[in-house]
């Protein structure tokens, strides 16, 4: 079977592999998307005459755990890509498990979170800012769920590329990272916009 060029080795004109390109590609629309909505939460608040403060009606100490998750997550998605470098499928396994059980976790607090506002009769249509809240909290929370499915499949049936073409499949887990980070990076904004200002 005849392989894809550049599937792997570097391009060229780029200067990057065409996964990288890719997802860097995939990336910049998400940045617009992302961009969009906190634009618009921006002249939403600018234009407002009165705007209640995120850490009124939000759990700060609940977002900064829910924070660190997320960093801690993205560390061990760089672990597994280092333990794959260095040709330890073990450790690789580990820390990509880790890096899903951290992403689970995340989406369990953030449900116990929504219950909590749901119970209190906080609905994204009791005002503008809890809108806001609700719909860029659970859009961040699909781009979650996409990486759990993402990295769940390359610890489990996807890793049999390891064994076949342990370069690509390198190169799969460090495309896969740039998602994850970006998808933390989101957060890293997410909590000061919304949980302290």
């Amino acid at each position: 079977m005849e392989m894809i060029p550049y599937t792997v080795e570097i391009r060229e004109d780029t200067g990057v592999n065409n996964a990288k390109l890719g997802i860097w590609l995939f990336l910049a629309s998400e940045v617009m998307l992302f961009g969009g909505m906190f634009s618009a939460y921006i002249f939403l608040r600018l234009g407002a005459v009165s705007w209640p403060e995120g850490s009124s009606l939000l759990s700060v100490p609940i977002a900064t755990f829910n924070t660190l998750v997320l960093i801690g997550s993205s560390v061990t998605m760089v672990l597994s890509w280092v333990a794959l470098v260095e040709n330890n499928f073990a450790k690789y396994r580990r820390y990509l498990g880790l890096t899903i059980l951290l992403a689970l976790l995340f989406l369990v607090v953030k449900g116990f979170e929504y219950n909590e506002k749901f119970s209190h009769d906080l609905y994204p249509a009791t005002s503008t800012f809890l809108a806001i809240y609700f719909t860029l909290t659970g859009l961040h929370a699909l781009h979650i769920i996409g990486g759990v499915i993402v990295n769940s499949y390359f610890w489990g049936p996807g890793s049999k590329m390891w064994s076949s073409d342990p370069q690509r499949f390198t190169n799969r887990i460090e495309v896969a990272g740039l998602y994850w980070h970006f998808v933390d990076l989101v957060w890293i904004f997410l909590f000061p916009v919304l949980y302290l200002m």
